[in-house]
C-alpha cells in the first residue's frame, strides 16, 4: 500500500528554509526576497507537485536525472529490502558487498569493449574528481609523472568540487575560490549557434578540433594527461557538437597518446538514445564518469568506468590507489541502481528514446522555429534547447548580452506548469525517459505560450543605444 502523503505546513517550511537551509547554487539574497524556496512535496510519473497545489510537468527530470520517472515502488522496495539485509558497509579494508559487485558487472556489460572496471562514488562531481586523480596516478605509474594537464572546453560543467570546477569551463564558477587549479587548460566549445554562427559546419568542426590539438602542442603533448568532455554539454546549454567532431577528437587523443575521458553524468543511461552518449558518437573513451540516470536520482550514486589497460598497470605495479569515499560502493544505493537498470531494460526506454520519443521531441520543438523569439531549436534523444534571439535569422541577444531573456521565458514556463531551465538565453529541457507524445506536446505548447507572453516584455526592455 502506498504511504499516505503527509499534510505539510508550507508556511512553516518556508520559515525554516530561510532560517536554517542553504539550498545549492542559490542567490541567498534573492531566496530571502522571495520569502523562501518553492517547496516540492511529491511527484508521480513526469509531474512534480508543490506545496501551493500546483502540478508541474518536470521537463528537467529533476536535475537531468529522473530517467524512469517518479513514484517507482520497485525502487523503494529495493532500498527497503537491502536496508534490512545490509544497509551500509564500506569498500575499504579489502571488503565489498554483493550489490556494488553485481552493479559493476552490469555497468561493464553496458559499457562494453575495454571498459570493464568500475569505481563507485556518490555524485558526478566525485566521479570526475576520481577521473582527475586516477589519470594522474596512471601516468605516474607509467613513469611519466609530468603528464598532469587536463584539457577541457570553456562552458563545460564537470561538477562542483575543486577539481570538478577547475576542469569545467564556467568562468563565473572559477571566480569563486580562485580557480581553476594549476594543470587545467581550456579550449573553445563546439557551440555552432554561439561560436560558429553562419560558419560552414564542417569548417567549424575542424576549427574546434584544431583548437584541442593546438592546445596540446602549446603545453607539450608529453605533459598532457587527458582530454575530458561531455558527449553533449548539458549545463552548458545542450551544446550538440557538429557531425564528425567526436571521432576527430578521439583521433587527436590517439595521435598524442592522451587519455580520452567522456563525462556521461547527463548523457548516460539512455538520454541520447544509447546506454552511453559516447556510443551514439561511435568512439571508445578510456574512462567515463556517470551518475544521475544510474539510479534515476532515487539515491545518490556515481561511478567511473575504467579501461582494462589502466587497471592492468595498477595491478602490475601494485600499491594502494589512495582514494575513495565513505559511501563508495554503498550497498543500498547500488541495489537501487541495479533495479533502475532492470526497469530501463524491461521497458525498453533506451530504444524508445532512440526510435520514438527522441525523434518526436525533435519534431515538436521544431514547430517553435516560426516564433519571432526563436533562433534555433535543437535536440538529441530526450535533451533539447530553444535559443531565444532578438532578431530572427541572427544570434543577437536582447541588450546584446546573454542571459537577459532566458530567465524571463523560464519563469513564464514554470508559471504555466512546466519546469525548464534557463541557461543564458536558451531554454533547455531533459524530461524523464517515460514521457509520452501527449506530454511532449503539452511541454512544447507551454513553451510557446511562455514565448508569446515573454515577447512584449522583452521588446519593452530598453534597447542598447549601440545596437
Amino acid at each position: 500500500m502506498p504511504v499516505p502523503i503527509r499534510n505539510h505546513d508550507i508556511a512553516e517550511l518556508r520559515r525554516l528554509d530561510l532560517a536554517h537551509h542553504l539550498p545549492a547554487q542559490t542567490d541567498y539574497k534573492l531566496q530571502q526576497e522571495l520569502g523562501g524556496s518553492r517547496i516540492i512535496t511529491r511527484a508521480d510519473g513526469v509531474y512534480i507537485h508543490d506545496g501551493d497545489g500546483h502540478q508541474i510537468l518536470d521537463g528537467m527530470a529533476g536535475l537531468w536525472c529522473v530517467n524512469v520517472g517518479y513514484g517507482r515502488q520497485e525502487l523503494a522496495q529495493a532500498a527497503y529490502d537491502q536496508m534490512l539485509e545490509l544497509p551500509y558497509y564500506n569498500t575499504f579494508f579489502k571488503t565489498a558487498s554483493p550489490p556494488p559487485i553485481r552493479l559493476a558487472a552490469k555497468i561493464a556489460e553496458k559499457m562494453g569493449g575495454q571498459l570493464s572496471h568500475v569505481f563507485f562514488n556518490s555524485s558526478g562531481s566525485e566521479a570526475n574528481d576520481t577521473v582527475f586523480r586516477l589519470a594522474r596516478h596512471y601516468w605516474k605509474l607509467k613513469g611519466q609523472p609530468q603528464r598532469k594537464i587536463f584539457i577541457s572546453r570553456w562552458n563545460a560543467y564537470h561538477g562542483s568540487t575543486v577539481a570538478g570546477v577547475s576542469m569545467g569551463g564556467m568562468k563565473h564558477m572559477h571566480v569563486q575560490g580562485d580557480l581553476p587549479i594549476a594543470g587545467v587548460e581550456h579550449v573553445m566549445q563546439p557551440y555552432g549557434f554561439g561560436d560558429g554562427f553562419g560558419e560552414d559546419p564542417a569548417a567549424f568542426r575542424d576549427r574546434a578540433v584544431r583548437a584541442i590539438e593546438d592546445k596540446i602542442l602549446e603545453v607539450g603533448p608529453e605533459n598532457v594527461a587527458a582530454f575530458i568532455g561531455e558527449p553533449v554539454q548539458g549545463a552548458g546549454g545542450v551544446i550538440i557538437p557538429p557531425d564528425g567532431y567526436w571521432p576527430a577528437v578521439e583521433a587527436v587523443c590517439r595521435k598524442y597518446g592522451i587519455l580520452l575521458v567522456c563525462d556521461e553524468v547527463i548523457c548516460g543511461f539512455g538520454r541520447l538514445g544509447q546506454w552511453f552518449g559516447h556510443q551514439h558518437y561511435g568512439i571508445k573513451p578510456d574512462m567515463i564518469a556517470m551518475a544521475k540516470g544510474l539510479s534515476s536520482g532515487y539515491l545518490p550514486i556515481s561511478a567511473v568506468g575504467v579501461a582494462d589497460f589502466i587497471v592492468e598497470e595498477m595491478r602490475e605495479k601494485g600499491g594502494d590507489f589512495i582514494h575513495g569515499f565513505t559511501y563508495s560502493g554503498h550497498p543500498t544505493c547500488a541495489a537501487v541502481a541495479l533495479k533502475n537498470i532492470e526497469i530501463i531494460e524491461r521497458e525498453g526506454l533506451v530504444e524508445r528514446t532512440r526510435d520514438d520519443t527522441g525523434p518526436y521531441l525533435a519534431k515538436a520543438l521544431a514547430t517553435l522555429n516560426d516564433h519571432p523569439l526563436v533562433g534555433e531549436t535543437r535536440s538529441l534523444g530526450l535533451i533539447g534547447a530553444v535559443e531565444i534571439v532578438r532578431e530572427k535569422g541572427t544570434n543577437h541577444r536582447f541588450l546584446d548580452k546573454e542571459g537577459e531573456a532566458g530567465p524571463v521565458v523560464r519563469d513564464l514556463c514554470i508559471e504555466n506548469g512546466l519546469m525548464v531551465r534557463a541557461i543564458r538565453d536558451s531554454i533547455v529541457c531533459c524530461p524523464p525517459l517515460i514521457i509520452t507524445h501527449a506530454e511532449i506536446d503539452a511541454m512544447v505548447a507551454i513553451m510557446r505560450k511562455a514565448l508569446d507572453a515573454a515577447e512584449p516584455v522583452l521588446r519593452g526592455l530598453k534597447a542598447d543605444p549601440a545596437s
